[in-house]
């Protein structure tokens, strides 16, 4: 039954409908749970400590029931995203109804669309990552895979890396720094990669072009077919979708650094460079991305199989509890950079030989 948690996801679609087919209040539904209840019952939740045991691991590895529920999740989004087209069409929506409509649409784009299609893109079977590539063209943020696996995977936790929130940097800021760069550095990723190759960036093997030319064609249909207007509350839901995506990566490496010898060169991606969260209602949503420790020490893993582990920095509170945070910078840098600090006292969660970045001193130096 292990597999079957994940379907509360299920849950999502459910107050997305009720968005859609629904007036007044109701159709910021989606909102008020997942920013509402769900960080609400997260503060009263036990956080899920517990592991797979070595045999157990191998069975949930092999258990492709994970992956199926993966795989339903396109169909979801695709529905979704044709009844979003004909929901925000009704007439007599005020504007505050409208603005609820095109923000359910916007978590569906982000969990299923991105959160999903990031999982998805880690897999090496090209069936995973073609579902994956849809999803995220479902919320334009094609240029995620790329990046993500070609540069932040490589470059977290250090200067390099776009995705890396630094110290005292605000939300609001490193949204429009990390999507930016990101974006720039995809096609970077690309024509480096095809240079490899012996081949031009302008070929059509860059996945940048092809990512291009999909997102046009994905607009110019919804254009085609329901409007200017629709389109542009399409895109805005993409935005919001986007945005949610790039409080995460605030959240998950805020102020996390790699140390650097003297010839320039970090150390290995640990465990220690990315904040954990093992909140359960969150881990069930997101598919254990909130066990984002474990997912950059070895980026392979499938969801299911991903670990806590005790020398990781861990969040207070859950994802969508610290999305709410991050949105007000005061107090997000009062929590987290005493947290921040208490990290590099706690003996027996971060062990002296695994906790000695020198990023992670210099950041609690001048508290």
């Amino acid at each position: 039954m292990k597999p079957f948690k994940y379907l509360s996801i299920l849950v999502l679609p459910l107050v997305v409908c009720i968005s859609f087919i629904s007036k007044g209040w109701l159709t910021f539904l989606p909102a008020i749970v997942f920013f509402g209840l769900v960080p609400f019952f997260e503060l009263f939740i036990k956080p899920n400590k517990e592991n797979f045991s070595k045999e157990a691991e191998k069975i949930a590895k092999e258990n492709k029931n994970y992956t199926y529920i993966l795989y339903a999740t396109l169909p979801i989004q695709l529905f979704f995203l044709g009844f979003f087209f004909y929901a925000i069409q009704e007439t007599g929506l005020t504007n505050l109804e409208l603005s609820g409509r095109i923000f359910g649409m916007g978590i569906m784009c982000s969990i299923i669309g991105i959160n999903v299609g990031h999982e998805l893109g880690h897999r090496n079977n090209r069936i995973d990552q073609f579902i994956g590539e849809i999803l995220l063209l479902t919320s334009l943020n094609t240029h995620f895979l790329p990046y993500h696996n070609g540069g932040h995977h490589l470059h977290v936790a250090t200067p390099k890396d776009a995705a890396t929130a630094r110290r005292n940097e605000i939300v609001f800021l490193f949204w429009i720094r990390s999507h930016i760069t990101g974006y720039l550095q995809a096609w970077g990723i690309e024509k480096k990669r095809l240079e490899m190759n012996t081949k031009s960036w302008f070929h059509y093997q860059n996945r940048m072009l092809i990512y291009t030319l999909c997102n046009f064609l994905l607009l110019s249909g919804i254009y085609f077919f329901f409007g200017l207007s629709v389109t542009a509350y399409f895109i805005a839901a993409a935005v919001i979708g986007i945005l949610l995506l790039e409080t995460v990566n605030y959240i998950e490496h805020y102020g996390l650094l790699r140390k650097q010898d003297k010839n320039g060169r970090y150390e290995k991606v640990k465990r220690h460079h990315s904040w954990n969260s093992d909140h359960r209602i969150g881990q069930m949503l997101l598919f254990n991305l909130s066990r984002h420790s474990d997912h950059h020490y070895n980026g392979s893993k499938h969801y299911q199989t991903l670990k806590t582990v005790p020398d990781s920095p861990q969040m207070p509170t859950g994802y969508p509890g610290m999305i709410l945070l991050a949105l007000f910078p005061p107090f997000w840098f009062l929590v987290m950079h005493k947290k921040m600090k208490s990290s590099l006292k706690t003996n027996n969660a971060y062990r002296k030989d695994s906790f000695r970045s020198d990023s992670i001193q210099t950041l609690c130096k001048n508290l």
